[in-house]
């Protein structure tokens, strides 16, 4: 993957796996590209903004157990993968439901941490929360009055 998209359908790949980059990419696409992703890749998946900074990551995994899947965060990166196992003693006449082997990535911002998952009824949800960290939260600045005079950052 390249870190600067050479088509469109690069861009709405690397837009529709990214959580916490929301206003960013709203403030500077406008809204223009954020449409969704290809859609067309294995395990289909939602991205829901719960709350102003809550999120949760959904992907549709029907037979898929908690033993089957592997969920991993490292360096902005939340990484999704089934992990195969052998069928040790099952003689089928027909194996037509298959666990496929996947792995998908979703890049993660920085002040964005994973609260947990949970696999019910085939659909994995990853609860995600931004965190802001204090000097970034908005605050109020005070206005000196101008009789006021200041010196070494005392009021005199």
């Amino acid at each position: 993957m390249y870190l600067v998209p050479k088509t469109i359908e690069e861009l709405n790949r690397q837009l529709s796996t990214s959580v916490g980059f929301d206003s960013f990419f709203n403030r500077l696409f406008d809204d223009a590209f954020n449409s969704g992703g290809s859609g067309t890749a294995y395990p289909p998946y939602n991205i829901r903004k719960v709350s102003e900074y809550n999120y949760v990551i959904e992907l549709a995994l029907a037979g898929f157990t908690k033993d089957d899947l592997d969920v991993e965060l490292t360096e902005g990166t939340l990484t999704v993968k089934s992990v195969p196992k052998e069928n040790e003693g099952d003689d089928y006449l027909h194996h037509g439901i298959a666990k496929r082997v996947f792995t998908r990535r979703f890049n993660i911002a920085d002040d964005v941490i994973v609260k947990g998952a949970d696999l019910f009824n085939g659909l994995l949800k990853i609860e995600l929360e931004r965190v802001i960290p204090e000097e970034k939260r908005p605050r109020k600045i005070d206005i000196i009055d101008d009789n006021l005079k200041v010196v070494d950052h005392k009021v005199v």
